[in-house]
């Protein structure tokens, strides 16, 4: 806010057909174009660049000595009319900023076709978002959030609103790319007489590979168990009868222990992957009489599986 303090006078106060000049369009603009370019043109000058724009207001050109920065501006348009009027300072010097420190080896993250090999999706902790209405992303649970990433940082609203797809849409073309990145590695573990495997890759994407599990092994109608302690990793236990109970609680453990032992953890739960969803099984480790044991608390629908299995005994 110390920009948008310094300069709250100067853009309250630019006279609106001074404005239009400049942006070379005529006064039926609507008013908040009006008001987001004279802004844009402020940010641009404190930047220590000249600026013009396009007849549409579709791309404001940047101009230095040695340099000339184009900056598509029909996403943050977009962005800017869904926020109120008090967070155009910060969106607009992210933009313009982001604009002007990128790498010209880099492509434009607003051209979709440029920028389509290096989107990738990560999935983080829903806690861990100060404000989820600044990223591209969807819960895949009630706790965890896959978000939309080009070359490792997130994208903005601004940047994605760019694209002739729908935020789903792009989130769908970045998951199909974790997805081709690499096949991830398998190893078999007995959890005190429990089977699961660890299913593992180099990169920080592995829960996106739950939509392929059944090509790393037999899954069954009712799906699988799975952890996911650290990104990199998941741990899986196909659902098979009522030992899926006595599953639930060496994964619990197993989960708890492994997102404790360093930096970087995921999540501590359970969660049950089934039909391409993934639900959360709450469990917490109670004491009565002196003895610990866990308490689950299934969903209504992991409620009725198991009552379904209770039946086939």
């Amino acid at each position: 806010m110390g920009w948008f303090a310094r300069h709250r006078d100067r853009w309250g106060a630019a006279p609106r057909h001074l404005v239009e000049l400049l942006a070379g369009r005529p006064a039926v603009r609507p008013a908040e174009d009006v008001d987001l370019d004279s802004l844009l043109g402020l940010v641009a000058e404190s930047l220590g660049y000249g600026y013009a724009f396009t007849g549409d207001g579709a791309v404001l050109e940047l101009s230095a000595p040695r340099r000339t920065i184009t900056v598509r501006l029909a996403g943050l348009r977009l962005e800017a009319a869904r926020r109120p009027r008090e967070d155009w300072p910060v969106l607009v010097a992210e933009h313009l900023s982001g604009a002007a420190g990128r790498d010209p080896d880099l492509p434009d993250v607003c051209d979709l076709a440029e920028v389509r090999p290096l989107l990738r999706t990560r999935v983080v902790r829903a806690e861990t978002l100060e404000d989820p209405s600044r990223v591209i992303g969807r819960h895949i649970a009630a706790d965890l959030v896959e978000i939309l990433t080009v070359s490792g940082r997130a994208v903005r609203p601004a940047e994605a609103f760019c694209w002739p797809v729908t935020p789903g849409e792009a989130l769908d073309l970045a998951g199909r790319n974790v997805l081709d990145d690499e096949k991830l590695t398998t190893e078999r573990l007995d959890l005190e007489g429990v089977p699961a495997w660890r299913l593992a890759g180099s990169a920080a994407g592995a829960v996106v590979h739950l939509r392929r599990v059944e090509d790393y092994l037999l899954v069954s109608p009712d799906g699988v168990m799975v952890v996911l302690p650290h990104p990199g990793e998941m741990i899986v236990h196909p659902v098979d009868g009522l030992s899926v109970m006595r599953a639930i609680e060496r994964m619990w453990l197993l989960a708890r222990r492994e997102y404790r032992s360093g930096e970087g953890g995921l999540s501590p739960h359970v969660y049950w992957w089934n039909h391409g969803r993934l639900t959360r099984i709450q469990a917490d480790l109670v004491v009565q009489n002196g003895q610990r044991r866990l308490v689950v608390a299934p969903p209504p629908e992991f409620a009725r599986l198991l009552a379904d299995l209770a039946q086939d005994r």
